[in-house]
């Protein structure tokens, strides 16, 4: 039977994971589209412009997510194990 710590724990950490996964997808499609050339930018555009912030911001948001959801789940899991 799971104690309610553990299972807090681990469906927090399971839905910072699973939000985590979705931005991080999210940034790197937003920066394919972006950066698609198909799309009417000419190269100049594509020279001259940086790495738009919002994506890499849904990255390393994600990124920080999937690092939080898994450091949660590592401790639903120990108290778990030690409960």
């Amino acid at each position: 039977m799971l104690s309610s710590d553990s299972f807090i724990a681990l469906v927090m950490g399971g839905v910072f994971v699973v939000v985590g996964i979705a931005l991080f997808v999210w940034g790197k499609i937003g920066e394919r589209k972006y950066y698609d050339l198909s799309v009417g930018m000419d190269v100049t555009d594509y020279l001259e412009h940086g790495i738009e912030p919002w994506f890499e911001s849904l990255k390393m948001g994600g990124a920080i997510a999937i690092a939080v959801g898994l450091f949660l789940l590592v401790i639903g899991s120990v108290l778990l194990l030690l409960g």
